[in-house]
């Protein structure tokens, strides 16, 4: 039946041509954006997954800050102890050439300066290895901890070592000196158990130094791990979304043609009144 009210040629290429420009824009978006799913409106599952991964991966950054602070404190520590350590084998060195019955009471008093200037610069280091506002050898804190898991509902703690003279560590007390032979060796010994309780507290804070590298390097990988599962459920493939715009350029091509001819046919009707 020929009408000029209803043209259903034209309707149904039009529903076409705007199906293919509504396919064309999205596939516009994705090669803007990177993305397959930008917002909830392309895949709202997809979308709420990918955004609590995203979240999961900006919460590891905030626990490889925190794991990142407490080395740092922790290695200003060990540091601090090191020197300490070097020191306690100078002072050592002083007290067992001190301790020879033999010397005269100028040299055994020289010798005592110098050990009493190693033994203050103790007190400087206790008192100055200190991290953003931490020290974890002059006994102010028990423990320093740094977060593990994004919920931050985990952490790793590393227990404080008091270096100080006098010290459950350095037994050596803060105004030590001697005066004879006698309180030399007796110094000596002090120093060589102070010495050995300074390597274990070394050891100990060497082992919660390395427990937080190995974590850190978790999360670093855990978080990357989490950035690839988010890309694979939301990037879009390029190479494949290239192809469909060349098509969906063709197409629509096409579709404005058919809509062109569509229109064309009312015009037909003339001829019957000639």
């Amino acid at each position: 039946m020929a009408t000029i009210n209803t043209n259903a040629g034209a309707m149904i290429a039009l529903q076409n041509l705007n199906k293919t420009n509504m396919d064309m824009q999205q596939v516009q978006t994705r090669i803007a954006t990177g993305l397959s799913v930008a917002s909830a409106k392309d895949n709202g599952g997809i979308y709420a997954v990918a955004q609590k991964m995203r979240a999961d991966v900006k919460s590891f950054e905030s626990v490889s800050n925190s794991l990142d602070l407490a080395t740092s404190t922790v290695d200003v520590a060990i540091a601090g102890g090191e020197a300490i350590s070097d020191l306690l084998v100078e002072m050592k060195e002083k007290a067992l050439a001190a301790s020879d019955s033999s010397l005269d009471a100028s040299s055994r008093t020289a010798l005592n300066e110098d050990f009493k200037a190693l033994r203050d610069q103790i007190g400087k280091i206790v008192s100055n290895a200190t991290f953003n506002g931490t020290n974890m050898i002059n006994n102010s804190v028990t423990s320093i901890s740094a977060l593990a898991n994004a919920a931050g509902s985990s952490t790793i703690s590393v227990i404080d070592e008091n270096m100080s003279l006098g010290g459950g560590v350095v037994t050596l007390a803060a105004t030590a000196s001697f005066e004879s032979a006698g309180a030399a060796t007796t110094i000596a010994g002090t120093i060589s158990t102070s010495i050995n309780n300074l390597s274990s507290s070394l050891a100990r804070l060497g082992t919660g130094a390395k427990s937080l590298q190995i974590h850190k390097d978790f999360v670093g990988k855990l978080s990357n791990a989490l950035e690839k599962g988010i890309g694979n459920l939301v990037d879009a493939d390029l190479a494949k979304e290239s192809a469909k715009l060349q098509s969906l350029q063709v197409k629509q091509q096409l579709g404005v043609q058919a809509l062109s001819i569509a229109n064309q046919a009312p015009s037909t009707i003339l001829g019957y009144f000639r």
